[in-house]
């Protein structure tokens, strides 16, 4: 029976060495799973903070390009309103210009002014009298 017993004896300690071979594997694998989740945690966590980054920055761009189109459009609006005035002013020349020339269409031409006196004119306005007479002589007699 002692020998029986030994044997059990053996096969119960087998048996516990079995077990503490297994629960050291277990933890092993335990702790390895532990470290996999804190990985996995930790690129979970990078790859949200890349798309929170990237968000923002989509964000931004868009609020640029909506602030850069607004102030497109307000410009536009200034040009425009500055071509309307300027085409209203360039209408409202033409719409003289086209009155003046009517108007002087139907007044007709303006009578040719008298030339002013020249230098023979005054010279034969100051002779007197008698000598211009006398310097208008008759064809016959000035040979």
């Amino acid at each position: 029976m002692s020998d029986d017993k030994t044997v059990m004896t053996r096969i119960g300690e087998a048996v516990d060495a079995a077990k503490e071979k297994a629960s050291a594997v277990g933890a092993t694998l335990a702790r390895k799973a532990g470290a996999v989740v804190d990985d996995v945690a930790r690129q979970a966590g990078k790859a949200k903070a890349a798309v929170e980054k990237k968000a923002r920055a989509a964000k931004a761009t868009i609020k640029r390009k909506a602030k850069a189109a607004e102030a497109g459009a307000a410009g536009a609006a200034k040009k425009a309103k500055r071509v309307v005035k300027r085409q209203a002013k360039s209408a409202a020349a033409a719409g003289k210009k086209a009155a003046g020339k009517v108007k002087r269409a139907v007044a007709g031409k303006p009578k040719a002014r008298k030339k002013p006196a020249g230098k023979k004119t005054a010279r034969k306005a100051a002779k007197p009298a008698s000598r211009r007479a006398a310097s208008k002589k008759p064809a016959a007699k000035k040979r």
